[in-house]
């Protein structure tokens, strides 16, 4: 029987890293679930994957064994809830490799540095060092926002099509958390247009009078994630703009590095 060109190409790279192929196809199954929203049909996986349905009905058979796919009674498969303690444990060490970095924002910048996560349709906040300065901004690390009012939001969801970002913004609202908050979609896609134009986001008092933040996603991040800085508006002012945005995206870069590279190892 030919094998297929994706069998092969899996085999060469397994080969070539040392790794198991299962394993590896596994979790390929997996991040194919996530990216069609969580939930798929076998011969979806199939086409997306290019693997034998056999292999793949052997693979989910395993996974749902495990606990981290299940079967819906439409005989579509689920991401399971076992996935749920992994990845908020993944989380808290997401935020654990970030501070160094985010320690290196506030000395460079003087201001309170931030990173968050996209979390199904909120913002959530994963690691902070406070600013040296005595009035500073504290976000609390767990705290979950709306993304339409947020600098990191902005960051975030600038990566992705319109049509998405309507979806999102059909499902939670855009309830003003100031009178500066943007509550039409047609205005926070605009600002998104601005980020994309700019290469960074601005909460501009936004998410609270007398506070502004500057965002920048980090690059190929395997979920999707900011770094921001936030400070006094009289501190963040459009002078320290240029001077921080440099800062803020040459961090984001060296992360991404960290986080991307396999067998890395953050900076302490």
């Amino acid at each position: 029987m030919p094998t297929s060109s994706a069998s092969t190409t899996d085999s060469a790279r397994s080969a070539a890293s040392g790794g198991v192929q299962s394993l590896e196809r596994a979790f390929d199954l997996l991040e194919r679930m996530a990216d069609a929203g969580g939930e798929v049909g076998l011969s979806e996986l199939s086409a997306s994957s290019g693997l034998p349905l056999p292999t793949i009905h052997r693979l989910m058979r395993t996974l749902v064994a495990c606990g981290y796919v299940r079967q819906q009674p439409n005989r579509r498969y689920a991401l399971g809830p076992r996935l749920i303690r992994l990845g908020e444990s993944a989380s808290r060490l997401l935020g654990t490799w970030a501070r160094p970095y985010l320690a290196r924002l506030v000395e460079e910048t003087g201001e309170t540095a931030n990173m968050a996560l996209l979390d199904g349709d909120e913002i959530v906040y994963v690691a902070q060092v406070p600013s040296k300065h005595s009035m500073r901004m504290f976000t609390e690390v767990g705290r979950r926002v709306l993304p339409h009012s947020t600098g990191v939001g902005k960051a975030l969801l600038a990566g992705f099509p319109a049509e998405e970002v309507r979806a999102l913004l059909g499902r939670t609202g855009m309830p003003a958390a100031t009178d500066k908050t943007i509550t039409t979609p047609e205005g926070f896609l605009a600002a998104l247009e601005d980020v994309r134009r700019q290469g960074y986001a601005i909460d501009d008092n936004e998410q609270e009078i007398g506070v502004r933040c500057l965002a920048v996603p980090v690059p190929d991040s395997p979920t999707a994630a900011a770094i921001s800085i936030s400070g006094p508006a009289g501190r963040v002012t459009e002078a320290a703009t240029e001077r921080i945005v440099p800062v803020l995206q040459q961090v984001a870069a060296e992360l991404s590095e960290v986080l991307t590279t396999s067998g890395n190892t953050p900076a302490t």
